[in-house]
């Protein structure tokens, strides 16, 4: 049986105070606001049963998964990075860090097994991560593709507000909020990978409330697929 998901934004960062700042760190607001969300989370008795933290590998995703997941961490849950989660433009904000500067700051998180490529959005070699519509939309499906078939019964995933939004769920995530979604069934191996949302965080605009209750069609405003990376097509 597919596992439950708690997707969740990460908190309030730098780039939503100032902008061009690059991979920002959470703002003093965003790590007050995992306060509230880590409080929340272990209450919550289907984040209990949470066997896994993926992150998107940016550095306010990754502060946000150890301030407010921290209890999961010390029961011995691993948490490991994966750039299909990582925030869809190419901006500096959106840009993150390389692996072994991550890795030495984050040494809780499992870098092993994170694409080679990371952070490269705007070469040929990083052409998967690129900002336009039909690279982001495969995305999405290949980060829920590998959730899937995992064995834990509830997989915690910390990310962005576009991706989620634009490229998985179609919801709205205020910083620090979270939902909580199930995989619909598939009949075929070509099906899409869908999902439903619980009662609980659809009715109340997120788990914590924060977000807008309005649903967007996956893929709404994103560019054409016919954008350019480095002066090559995508």
């Amino acid at each position: 049986m597919p596992p439950t998901l708690i997707l969740i934004r990460h908190a309030q960062a730098l780039h939503n105070v100032e902008r061009n700042i690059h991979d920002p760190d959470l703002s003093e607001l965003g790590f007050n606001q995992l306060k509230a969300l880590r409080e929340n989370l272990m209450q919550h008795p289907v984040a209990q049963d949470a066997g896994l933290i993926v992150t998107s590998p940016m550095r306010r995703t990754i502060q946000t998964s150890l301030g407010s997941l921290d209890w999961l961490i010390k029961k011995g849950i691993k948490i490991e990075a994966d750039a299909s989660w990582q925030e869809n433009s190419a901006k500096p904000c959106d840009t993150g860090t390389p692996a072994p500067a991550l890795g030495a700051e984050f040494p809780r998180v499992d870098l092993s097994t994170l694409d080679p490529v990371y952070p490269d959005k705007t070469t040929p070699a990083g052409a998967h991560y690129a900002y336009n519509k039909k690279a982001l939309l495969a995305r999405g499906q290949a980060a829920l593709k590998k959730l899937y078939s995992r064995p834990e019964k509830v997989i915690v995933v910390v990310s962005h507000s576009g991706f989620l939004r634009l490229c998985v769920t179609g919801c709205w995530y205020f910083n620090s909020d979270y939902r909580i979604f199930e995989f619909e069934p598939r009949q075929k191996d070509d099906e899409p990978y869908r999902l439903k949302q619980s009662l609980e965080t659809l009715e109340r605009g997120g788990g914590l409330g924060l977000s807008f209750k309005d649903l967007v069609v996956l893929g709404s405003g994103l560019p054409d697929e016919d954008k350019t990376l480095n002066g090559k097509a995508a």
